[in-house]
C-alpha cells in the first residue's frame, strides 16, 4: 500500500495540473450561483417546482442548477432573477480584490 498523502499536498498536486485553476473556478461560480438561488428560493418558501413554473424551466433543471451542476446562460439567470423578485447584477473585479 502506498503511503497516505494530505488533503493540502493532493490539492497543491491537482491543482497544479494544467487548466486545473480555470476549471475550479467555473465549479466555483457554478456552486454560488446555484447556492443563492437555493437560499432566495426558501427565503420566498418556494419549492424547485414553483420557482420553475415562473421561470418558465422544468424542475429538475432548477435542481441542477442549485447544485452546482450546470452553467447557465445570461437569459437564464434573468428568468431566474425575474421569478425570484431580484435585479440581476453582473459584474467584474480585479483578481487582487476578488475573495
Amino acid at each position: 500500500m502506498g503511503e497516505r498523502k494530505a488533503w493540502s499536498e493532493k490539492r497543491a498536486e491537482i491543482m497544479s495540473r494544467p487548466g486545473a485553476g480555470a476549471a475550479y473556478e467555473a465549479a466555483r461560480i457554478r456552486f454560488e450561483l446555484g447556492e443563492a438561488v437555493r437560499l432566495r428560493r426558501e427565503e420566498l418558501g418556494l419549492t424547485q417546482s414553483e420557482l420553475a413554473e415562473r421561470a418558465g424551466l422544468q424542475q429538475p433543471a432548477v435542481a441542477r442548477f442549485e447544485a452546482g451542476g450546470t452553467m447557465p446562460t445570461i437569459p437564464m439567470l434573468e428568468r431566474v432573477a425575474e421569478a425570484l423578485e431580484v435585479r440581476l447584477s453582473v459584474q467584474f473585479q480585479p483578481l487582487r480584490e476578488a475573495s
